[in-house]
C-alpha cells in the first residue's frame, strides 16, 4: 500500500476516536451543567474535529481512486463517452430488440470505418514493414488441435453459482469487486485491513479454487444480484465446442485465439520462405470465449478480433536486424521488480532495458518497441500506456519473458496487448500430438563434431511408479535444459534419488537411479536440427479500439456557452470520415461546387460526407466533432472555400481546385495542418458556429 493511503487511512481512525473521545467531553459538560462558555469551546474543537476529518476523508478518496485533484469522475466520464457511442452508432448490443445477449456488439458504420481504419495501419506497421506472412484460418478448430495447445484441458475461468437462481458469476471478478469496493469506498476500514485486501487483488491470479472459495467465505460475498449464498467455486471451460459435420463423432471448438491456425501451418510456412529464419506469420481474425459474466463493454466480450503474430526465430540468437531504431525509445515500463516492491512504473528507454536483461532479449525487445509506436500512432496517450512485465506466478512455465502494453481507462489499466516469448513451447506440442516434426534446419560449411545430451526416460520403471502421471514426467524430464539435466546426473551417481519439480503436476516427484539414463554422446553432423522459438504480439483489437474512444473523447462549450459539445480527437489516420463538405447555405450554386470537391475527394480516395441540408453551419460542425471528422470543407462561394480544423477549429481559405489535395495531403501524412496553416490565408468564422 502507497505510504500515503497508509498513513491517511491511520490518521483517519485516530482522528475518529479523538471525535468520539470529544463528544463524550461535550456529552458530560451538559450532564453536569456547566457554564454555557465551556460547552460552546467544547462543540467548536467537535466541529473543528469533525472538519479535519472530513478533509482527511477527501485526501484519502483522491488516493484510493488516483484522482488527486478530484476533477474527473470517471463513471460520469465513462457514461458520456459510451452514451455517445451507442448514439452515433459507433457500436450498439447485438440483438436489441430481442433485449441482447451479453458479450456481444455490432459495429455500426462510424465504428466499422474505425476498426477497418486500425486494422489497414496494422497491416501496414507490422505485415508490410516486416515482410510478414499474413494466412486466414478457419475459426472451427478440430479438438485434436487445441488439446495439443493444452485449451482442452487448461483454458478454464474458476466460476461459482447463485444457489438459488443458477445464475453464473466468475469467482476471482467477485472477490476483485469486493476488495476493490472495500478500499475505495469504505474508509472507514483500518490500514491494516486495507493492505490485506490489497494483497489478496495481487495473489489473486496464484488462488486455488479452494482458497478462492474460502476468501469468499470469510468475507460474506454473495451473489450480486440477489445477495443469495455461492457455490463453492469450480472450472469452466471458456470454450464454445461444436461439432464437425452431422455424424456428431468429430468435435470441434470455436478457436479461442488465431494463433494455433499458424503453428499448425509452421511447416508450409518455413518451406514457402526458402527454408529460413527468422521470419514472421500474421493473422487477424476473430476469436471466441465463452465469458462466464460478460461486462466492461468492448473489453471483455464473447466474439472479438484479435490480430496476432507469430515471430519464428532460432533460440541460440534472438538478435534483431532493426533492434537499433527501437532502442533509444523511452516509455512507462513496469518491471516485476517493480511491482513486487510496490512502485510505480517509470520512463525507462528500451535499449537499457534489454541490454540489464529487463527484457529478456533484442527480438522481444524490438517488438515491444514497435507496438509503443503503433499505439501511439493511433492516438493512445503515451502518459497513459504502460508496459507491464507478468509476474513469476503469472507467467507459463515454458515462456521466456512476457509484457502487457496495458492502457489506462477509466476502467483502470486494461491488458491490450500481449507480448510474450513463448519458447518453442507451441511447435513441439503439436510435434509431439501430430507426429510431423516442425523443425527448422541450419546447415553447416563443414561437418561439426558436437556434443549431444541423452536424456532417456526408462518408461517401464517410471510407469510402475508414477502410474497415470508417467506421461507427464517423461515430458518434463526430456524437457530439462543441459544444466538441469547434467545436475540431475551428478545427484543421481552420488545419491541414487533425486527431488524433480514437475510442473504440469504441480509437485516435487522422486526420481531414481534406474528411471533415467542422462549421458553426452559425440557425433559428426552436416546440419543442426532445432524447434525455433516464438515470440508473439497478440493485439486485442475491440480493446484497443475503446481505450482509443476514451482517450479521444473531451467535451467543450459551444461558442454561446450554454451547452457542452463532445468531440473525440481522433488522428486522420482512424478517423472514421476524414471530411465534411458542406455548403454554407442553400443555394444551387454553391451544392453544385461541394458535389464538385466531393467527386475529388471520391477519386482521391478520401472518406468523407456531403451535407446538403438546410441545417446551421455550427450545428454542423457540432455533428461531425462528435463523430471525430478531423476536417470541415465549407462552400461558401464558387471560387474558393475554407477548410476547417476539428481541434482549433481554425480555417483556411483554398481555392476550390486545392480543397481535395490539400486534406489528402494531411490526412495522408505527408503534411501537418501547421504546414496548411503556414501556406494558405486564414479565415476567421466569425458567428459562423454560434
Amino acid at each position: 500500500m502507497a505510504a500515503s493511503e497508509y498513513s491517511l487511512r491511520r490518521a483517519l481512525v485516530e482522528k475518529q476516536s479523538s471525535i468520539e473521545s470529544q463528544g463524550n467531553a461535550v456529552r458530560a459538560l451538559k450532564a453536569s451543567n456547566a457554564v454555557k462558555a465551556d460547552v460552546d469551546e467544547a462543540i467548536e474543537k467537535l466541529n473543528a474535529l469533525k472538519l479535519e476529518k472530513s478533509s482527511i476523508e477527501k485526501q484519502l478518496q483522491a488516493a484510493v481512486s488516483g484522482n488527486p485533484d478530484g476533477s474527473v469522475n470517471k463513471e460520469a466520464f465513462r457514461q458520456a463517452v459510451v452514451n455517445t457511442l451507442e448514439r452515433r452508432l459507433f457500436f450498439i448490443p447485438s440483438f436489441k430488440i430481442y433485449r441482447g445477449v451479453a458479450g456481444l456488439y455490432d459495429y455500426g458504420p462510424p465504428g466499422c470505418a474505425v476498426k477497418s481504419n486500425v486494422l489497414a495501419f496494422w497491416r501496414q506497421h507490422f505485415v508490410l514493414e516486416e515482410n510478414m506472412l499474413e494466412v486466414d484460418c478457419p475459426c472451427v478448430t478440430p479438438e485434436v488441435v487445441l488439446k495439443a495447445s493444452g485449451h482442452v484441458d487448461k483454458f478454464t475461468d474458476l466460476m461459482v453459482k447463485d444457489e438459488k437462481t443458477g445464475t453464473c458469476y466468475r469467482a476471482d471478478h467477485l472477490l476483485k469487486d469486493f476488495c476493490n469496493e472495500k478500499i475505495q469506498k469504505d474508509l472507514s476500514i483500518s490500514a491494516e485491513k486495507a493492505a490485506e485486501l490489497k494483497h489478496v487483488l495481487a495473489v489473486l491470479d496464484d488462488l486455488s479454487a479452494e482458497e478462492l472459495g474460502a476468501k469468499i467465505k470469510e468475507y460474506g460475498i454473495t451473489a450480486p444480484d440477489t445477495k443469495n449464498p455461492l457455490s463453492d467455486p469450480y472450472p469452466f471451460n471458456l470454450m464454445f465446442q461444436t461439432s464437425i459435420g452431422p455424424s456428431g463423432l468429430s468435435p470441434g471448438y470455436m478457436r479461442p485465439e488465431t494463433a494455433q491456425g499458424i503453428f499448425v501451418n509452421f511447416k508450409d510456412l518455413y518451406y514457402y520462405n526458402g527454408n529460413k529464419l527468422p521470419f514472421a506469420a500474421a493473422q487477424i481474425g476473430q476469436a471466441f470465449r465463452n465469458e462466464i459474466s460478460p461486462r466492461q463493454g468492448l473489453l471483455r466480450v464473447r466474439e472479438f478480433t484479435l490480430a496476432e503474430i507469430e515471430h519464428f526465430v532460432d533460440p541460440e540468437d534472438k538478435s534483431h536486424p532493426k533492434y537499433s531504431e527501437v532502442a533509444d525509445l523511452e516509455f512507462l515500463m513496469f518491471p516485476r521488480e517493480q511491482q513486487v516492491s510496490g512502485q510505480s512504473a517509470k520512463k525507462i528507454r528500451l535499449g537499457e532495458a534489454v541490454s540489464k536483461g529487463i527484457v529478456n532479449n533484442e527480438t522481444l525487445g524490438y517488438f515491444i518497441g514497435r507496438v509503443y509506436l503503433f499505439l501511439i500512432h493511433l492516438g493512445i496517450d503515451k502518459d497513459r500506456l504502460r508496459f507491464r512485465q507478468h509476474l513469476a506466478n503469472e507467467m507459463a512455465h515454458y515462456a521466456a519473458d512476457c509484457w502487457d502494453a496495458e492502457i489506462e481507462s477509466s476502467y483502470g489499466w486494461i491488458e491490450c496487448v500481449g507480448i510474450a516469448d513463448r519458447s518453442a513451447y507451441d511447435l513441439r506440442a503439436h510435434t509431439d500430438k501430430s507426429g510431423v516434426p516442425l523443425v527448422a534446419h541450419e546447415k553447416f560449411s563443414e561437418p561439426k563434431e558436437v556434443e549431444k545430451l541423452v536424456i532417456a526416460p526408462v518408461k517401464k520403471e517410471l510407469g510402475l511408479s508414477f502410474k497415470g502421471n508417467q506421461k507427464k514426467v517423461v515430458e518434463a524430464l526430456e524437457a530439462m535444459n543441459e544444466k538441469e539435466a547434467l545436475d540431475m546426473k551428478s545427484s543421481l551417481e552420488t545419491k541414487g534419488e533425486v527431488e524433480f519439480y514437475v510442473c504440469t503436476l504441480g509437485e516435487n516427484v522422486t526420481i531414481k537411479k534406474s528411471m533415467v539414463s542422462i549421458s553426452k554422446e559425440k557425433k559428426k553432423e552436416h546440419q543442426r536440427t532445432f524447434t525455433p522459438s516464438v515470440i508473439e504480439p497478440s493485439f486485442g483489437i475491440g480493446r484497443i479500439i475503446y481505450c482509443l474512444y476514451e482517450h479521444s473523447f473531451y467535451m467543450r462549450s459551444s461558442k454561446a456557452g450554454d451547452e457542452q459539445q463532445n468531440v473525440f480527437r481522433f488522428p486522420p489516420l482512424v478517423a472514421p470520415i476524414k471530411c465534411t463538405v458542406f455548403p454554407l447555405v442553400q443555394n444551387q450554386q454553391y451544392e453544385d461546387v461541394a458535389k464538385i470537391i466531393s467527386k475529388s475527394l471520391t477519386a482521391a480516395g478520401i472518406s468523407h460526407k456531403i451535407d446538403i441540408t438546410g441545417t446551421s453551419i455550427g450545428k454542423r460542425y457540432a455533428r461531425t466533432d462528435e463523430l471525430g471528422v478531423p476536417f470541415a470543407i465549407t462552400v461558401d462561394s464558387t471560387s474558393s472555400v475554407t477548410i476547417r480544423e476539428r481541434d482549433s477549429k481554425d480555417q483556411i481559405r483554398v481555392n476550390v481546385e486545392e480543397a481535395a489535395s490539400v486534406v489528402k495531403s494531411v490526412t495522408d501524412g505527408h503534411t501537418t495542418w501547421a504546414d496548411a496553416w503556414a501556406n494558405f490565408p486564414h479565415h476567421s468564422s466569425g458567428s459562423v458556429e454560434d
